[in-house]
């Protein structure tokens, strides 16, 4: 086998970290009744602990690639699940009565574990993503759905057979597997002279289109995020639900956005892009306002389904362009448009956090209105842009 398919292969077995990404990210929306916040309706702490993990991912952005260039990829990827691990069941013996400054301390690991293990496998993916882009590039972000609805899926069947301590424990058990995973497999350090210069990725990062690219998911994923962060909450507090069902409504949105996402995937190509772009907007836009007014878990249903499908076009139409504009790969560049991009879905439930504590629980459905409208101006934008330069 040649060294570019043994490296293909390789770069395909670093993709399931992406399902861990997942997974540790979207596990706090899922947390915060089990921790008890449905009750203290402490809104500015829940806006501090999305901060926090916001705050750990951008910290290991800018040296991971400096501090792990000469070092096997693993290494790096070995230490994020590790750490994350370790995080994790730092967690679960924190008592629920303790200050919320340790929770915070604790998701700050767990934000800083996941900005290793991205940086890592943008590191990892190169002939990946080089021999087959559009691939690449939509198994990532279905795996990372995967991840999110399962750990949906984990808190709501053990909310009430489970200690909070068992269940962060058992959460643990996740990124400690795949520490012992890439810990066995033999990734060789990234071969600097192999990808294109430095200076060419930055002049691409400075032009109108790429930061385009890095506003759009942005807003996109803050759009995701700040219904995923904050839905169990507010079910709870408009429906009067159980906990448990209303994180198994976390799931259901979680499942639309990533069936949503496989099926826009597979038609892309067939359809207007234009009509499938005012298609989601509308959606995303009319179940916003339906999950603001409903008063009934059918409604709520409803809502969810049509926001989790609508917002799922929007990642595939951005992955297609992305593809299209950037047919050389570099690690650092990738990283820093996805890296911001998670930046912007962990701010958006953070900010939330502060409307929340001002207006009332219901400015949850509201901020994803207002971002639905700027990610459809970025997208035109970006039409436009490529119009106008043939890119």
């Amino acid at each position: 086998m040649t060294a570019g398919g043994l490296a293909t292969i390789r770069g395909s077995r670093v993709l399931p970290g992406f399902l861990i990404c997942g997974f540790l990210f979207a596990m706090l929306g899922a947390l915060l009744p089990a921790w008890g916040y449905h009750i203290s309706a402490d809104y500015r702490t829940i806006g501090g602990y999305f901060i926090c993990l916001a705050l750990g991912l951008i910290l290991p952005t800018e040296f991971a690639s400096v501090i792990f260039r000469k070092k096997d990829v693993s290494v790096q990827l070995v230490l994020g699940c590790a750490l994350a691990s370790a995080a994790l069941i730092l967690l679960a013996f924190i008592p629920l009565s303790a200050s919320p400054i340790w929770r915070m301390c604790g998701l700050l690991l767990i934000g800083v574990s996941g900005g290793l293990i991205n940086s890592g496998l943008f590191a990892a993916l190169h002939a990946a993503y080089t021999r087959d882009v559009a691939r690449t590039v939509s198994i990532a972000g279905i795996l990372f759905g995967l991840g999110c609805l399962g750990s949906a899926l984990l808190v709501a069947f053990t909310f009430y057979s489970l200690s909070v301590t068992g269940l962060l424990l058992v959460f643990a058990i996740v990124p400690g597997f795949y520490a012992v995973y890439y810990y066995r497999m033999n990734i060789p350090p990234l071969k600097i002279e192999a990808q294109p210069s430095v200076a060419r990725a930055l002049n691409d990062f400075r032009n109108f289109g790429s930061v385009a690219f890095a506003l759009l998911l942005f807003f996109q994923f803050g759009n995701e995020w700040a219904i995923a962060g904050w839905l169990p909450i507010f079910l709870i507090g408009q429906l009067g639900i159980s906990p448990k069902t209303s994180i198994l409504m976390l799931a259901v949105y979680w499942t639309a956005l990533l069936v949503g996402r496989v099926a826009v995937f597979a038609i892309l190509r067939r359809v207007s892009h234009i009509r499938l772009l005012v298609g989601s907007a509308s959606g995303a836009a009319f179940g916003c306002i339906l999950l603001f007014f409903t008063n009934n878990l059918f409604g709520a249903t409803f809502a969810i389904l049509l926001t989790g499908f609508s917002f799922a076009a929007i990642y595939p139409l951005v992955a297609e362009k992305i593809g299209r504009r950037f047919n050389y790969y570099h690690p650092a560049l990738f990283n820093g448009i996805f890296s911001f991009a998670m930046v912007g879905g962990l701010l958006a439930p953070g900010t939330l956090g502060l409307f929340a504590d001002v207006y009332g629980i219901k400015v949850v459905a509201g901020l994803p209105l207002v971002g639905t409208c700027t990610v459809v101006l970025l997208v035109l934008l970006i039409w436009l842009e490529a119009k106008v330069t043939g890119r």
